[in-house]
């Protein structure tokens, strides 16, 4: 397993951090390396919206590896502690090692994570942890066969995504987390199978209420299964305790189980809003900068960037966007 200390060359910050208008810190940064994905989630990346015939970008349009990690660096002048590479489907990108290990070049406590749909993962994890990647979160909504697929639009393989978890633990990942979208109707039926099938095995799985992303997927507040409610239903089959948060902005509530079968997870993104707390801010893989998960347009980075503009002008732009930021 990789040696933190090994092949690392930090730099000294120029800055020392920066709050938004309402006093939050700039602490955490996700970088979409991509915008294709090999699922059709419906309530992500619709096939209806997203089929055949969809423009994603070209190479060309997206930044380079050098562009993420000369604008990383910045960001972690600024105060940034985490990164982590999402997509799209992250490892569709062809040569993602190449990207965490320039990433992890920035400084050896840095935290990388990949968030993944999990495919693709049995055969890159062993060169993505010896880049540097610290952590890995797996989107899986269910074990059924029958509801996966109707929740990934039809593509990929539970087998596939179960292989590619084990292949991350053989690597030397000890931070694995599961995220899986709880749509009432569709797969709370299956929660139990996914706390059972994990427990006791330091995978963590977490449960995401339901959430409309951006108008696509039809979303409706009588198909949210509200965080207590699952709270309630998996404390019943497995006493649950609450734990105490761990950093500030956390987002989900963490519930250890109470024989010592390590914990599970709940981001309450719609019946306990988080957004008051935020220090996140994404870069997509475009180079728009943008402070809200929901914001309708972002900054340009990737014109700067390509026009010329030096190391003080980039950070100039991005303390500027992030000290005007009142999303909440």
């Amino acid at each position: 397993m990789r040696d933190a200390s090994d092949n690392v060359t930090a730099f000294k910050p120029r800055s020392t951090g920066v709050a938004d208008s309402l006093g939050r810190a700039l602490h955490d940064l996700r970088i979409s390396v991509m915008d294709r994905c090999n699922f059709r989630c419906p309530y992500c990346m619709p096939e209806a919206k997203y089929g055949k015939h969809f423009a994603f970008l070209d190479s060309a349009s997206q930044l380079s590896f050098d562009e993420i990690a000369r604008l990383a660096k910045l960001f972690v002048e600024l105060g940034v502690r985490k990164l982590r590479l999402t997509g799209g489907e992250p490892l569709l990108r062809p040569n993602l090692p190449d990207l965490i290990a320039a990433l992890r070049g920035l400084g050896a406590d840095l935290d990388i994570a990949l968030t993944t749909n999990g495919v693709l993962l049995g055969q890159q994890a062993p060169a993505l942890v010896a880049a540097g990647l610290d952590r890995v979160t797996v989107s899986l909504d269910s074990l059924d066969p029958h509801v996966f697929a109707a929740m990934s639009g039809g593509r990929g393989g539970i087998q596939r995504i179960l292989s590619g978890i084990e292949a991350a633990r053989d690597a030397g990942l000890t931070a694995i987390k599961i995220n899986t979208v709880v749509q009432r109707g569709m797969n709370d039926h299956t929660v139990l199978d996914l706390v059972e099938r994990f427990r006791g095995t330091g995978v963590i799985v977490r449960f995401i209420e339901y959430m409309d992303v951006g108008n696509l997927n039809q979303w409706s507040l009588d198909e949210v299964v509200p965080t207590r409610e699952l709270v309630e239903r998996i404390g019943e089959r497995w006493p649950l305790a609450a734990l105490d948060g761990q950093y500030p902005g956390e987002v989900a509530s963490r519930y250890a189980f109470a024989d010592g079968a390590g914990e599970i997870g709940f981001v309450s993104s719609v019946t306990e809003p988080f957004c008051g707390g935020c220090t996140r801010a994404r870069l997509s893989s475009d180079g728009s900068l943008f402070t809200c998960l929901f914001a309708g347009k972002g900054v340009d980075l990737r014109s700067m960037l390509r026009e010329g503009a030096d190391d003080e002008a980039l950070l100039a732009t991005l303390r500027s966007v992030w000290q005007r930021r009142a999303d909440r």
